[in-house]
């Protein structure tokens, strides 16, 4: 079983180029947030040094920013009902939110 088969089986979806397109989206979210980085702290700190803690607030505060990307390229490539149960997910893991149980 590949990698590609093994994604396919843990995340639920129908084929692998849906994998495919799951892992792109998740591409273009990561390098969408490494590229706003300089423009963001510049704008805050141009002309002095930037301070460390000015990193670690970026880090801290870009969470939901990137949430919010990772939704738009899953609506513009296909594949948002994906991204939205995903993040339902992780926000129930972050909050520690659980399933009732029903009958």
């Amino acid at each position: 079983m590949s990698w590609l088969e093994k994604l396919q089986s843990r995340w639920k979806v129908k084929s692998i180029a849906q994998v495919v397109m799951i892992l792109i989206v998740f591409a273009l979210t990561g390098f969408t947030v490494v590229f706003l980085k300089k423009p963001v702290l510049t704008y805050f700190f141009e002309g002095t040094p930037r301070p460390l803690w000015a990193t670690v607030v970026y880090y801290i505060l870009i969470l939901p920013v990137y949430n919010a990307i990772l939704l738009l390229y899953g609506l513009l490539l296909g594949q948002f009902r994906f991204f939205w149960d995903f993040e339902k997910r992780m926000l129930n893991r972050i909050f520690g939110r659980t399933k009732k149980n029903t009958p």
